[in-house]
């Protein structure tokens, strides 16, 4: 199973989920290995054994570029040399003889006055040396003959030569760097991931691939590419959620491509899955709808919060960007506010809009009424939960949210987005369109105004919310898992 978070590390309900997920496969038997990219060792590994991309080796081979090689050889040989030369000869002319020798002499061979690297010179001088020692007959002449010189030569030597040659793949081993955060840098790491993921592939047993949203699809691909395992997309959210129209081409390219390389794609709504037949190609024939459930238990007895203020508050908790509305949350308070001028309104979470949303607020003069705590996490958000009034969230675009679930676990009146994918199966909870902020405001004052109808939804809530365990759901995911691994 691939994720980018898991608890105690989490900015949103993704994290949660995940932890959610794997702990009701393990009441199915299901084994997960769960792969974040950066494991602190802290995790709540109790239903999953957690393995951080940064804590695998990597072996690279890297291919060297071609180099020079100089060869060296001996050659042997010999060449064969002919010269025609002219040498004097002693002929001695004074008889009959002599002079018919004369005209048929013919040399046949020249005695050992030759040396070793002499000229022909030296050649000639050494022979009238010698003539001048040994005087010549009398009667005698000198004549010269042309003879033919052939000798061969033998020699060595050295040959160099020049070639291209490959050299052999350099290995290197390496850990990589993660944040485990969405910074600047996120596509890096998300790259990064799969290569650390595929390693992970090739070393252990598994029978199916679980990645969950975007950032984890390359890691599954690749994955899924090495082992021939099949891969399951897990869409919490998709691109058009995250940013209406101005979405981020790349991401959505990445999405797409886990959509049609995935062999099933399981929706945390119907909503979702609409999104992605809307925007997006998509082989409805993998598709599963699997909704989330609630992984806290019943908490109002362990979570002991004593208010400060007896003024009523509101509270929006979640990213603080365009995805989640916090813009149609300060239009309703501003409503609220003018008739109930004590409603506390609080936004707990941070994102991309806290500063506008900041500066919003004091524009519309809602200061004294609206605080913003920054992002919260862990038993904060508990705190925060039992201490509201009432929780809205005002999502314009809601794959599913778990936060109200997490609300409602601890008494606490939901009003929410109908563009959410948790409206398909909340009974007990007030639902408004997000952008009518009238209704939105409407709905905060009768939860304040009329305590039965407060005192109804809190403990119909709670009832329904005993029944959302993720026993369910996993059961459900490992029925694909089933269909896929049959299927091979």
């Amino acid at each position: 199973m691939l994720g980018w978070e898991f608890p105690p590390h989490i900015s949103g309900g993704l994290g949660t989920a995940c932890f959610g997920l794997t702990q009701g496969l393990a009441t199915h038997g299901v084994k997960v290995l769960f792969v974040m990219p950066k494991a602190r060792g802290d995790e709540d590994a109790r239903f999953v054994d957690i393995l951080g991309a940064n804590q695998v080796v990597l072996e690279e081979s890297i291919q060297l570029p071609r180099k020079t090689v100089v060869e060296e050889r001996v050659e042997e040989g010999a060449d064969l040399i002919e010269r025609e030369i002219e040498v004097p000869v002693v002929l001695d002319t004074s008889d009959e003889q002599g002079q018919r020798l004369q005209r048929s002499f013919e040399l046949l061979e020249v005695d050992s006055l030759l040396r070793p690297y002499s000229t022909e010179r030296e050649y000639v001088v050494r022979l009238i040396e010698r003539e001048t020692a040994f005087p010549r007959p009398q009667g005698a002449t000198v004549a010269t003959k042309t003879i033919k010189l052939r000798r061969r030569i033998p020699w060595r030597r050295l040959v160099s030569s020049e070639r291209e040659v490959d050299q052999e793949p350099l290995k290197r081993r390496r850990m990589l760097e993660f944040s485990g955060g969405y910074g600047a840098h996120l596509m890096d790491e998300v790259a990064r991931y799969a290569l650390a993921v595929e390693e992970i592939a090739r070393r252990h047993e598994f029978d199916v691939i679980h990645a969950h949203d975007w950032m984890s699809v390359p890691a599954g691909l690749a994955a899924a590419r090495v082992s021939k395992k099949p891969l399951v997309i897990h869409v919490h959210a998709c691109e058009h959620d995250r940013s209406g129209e101005k979405v981020n081409r790349e991401v959505k390219a990445i999405e797409q491509l886990g959509l049609d390389g995935a062999h099933r794609i399981v929706c945390v709504s119907h909503y979702t899955a609409g999104q992605l037949r809307r925007h997006y190609k998509l082989d409805d024939k993998k598709v599963r709808v699997v909704h989330n459930a609630l992984t806290q238990k019943e908490q109002k007895e362990r979570v002991k919060v004593e208010k400060a203020i007896d003024d009523p508050i509101v509270l929006f908790l979640g990213r603080v960007t365009f995805q989640k509305g916090p813009d149609y949350f300060l239009e309703a308070a501003s409503r609220v506010i003018r008739v109930r001028p004590r409603v506390k309104f609080v936004i707990a979470g941070s994102g991309d809009m806290l500063s506008s949303m900041i500066e919003r607020a004091a524009r519309m003069g809602l200061a004294r009424n609206v605080h913003f705590t920054g992002f919260l996490q862990g038993e904060d958000v508990e705190r925060m939960y039992a201490m509201a009034d009432v929780y809205v969230m005002p999502s314009v675009s809601e794959p599913f949210g778990i936060s109200p679930l997490e609300a409602m676990a601890l008494d606490t009146p939901v009003i929410l987005s109908r563009q959410s994918g948790v409206s398909e199966i909340l009974r007990n909870a007030l639902k408004v369109d997000f952008w009518d902020v009238q209704d939105m405001a409407n709905k905060i004052l009768a939860l304040l105004a009329y305590p039965a109808l407060q005192e109804q939804l809190t403990d119909e809530g709670r009832e329904e919310v005993r029944a959302m365990r993720w026993e369910h759901p996993a059961g459900l995911v490992r029925d694909v898992y089933t269909e896929l691994v049959g299927a091979r």
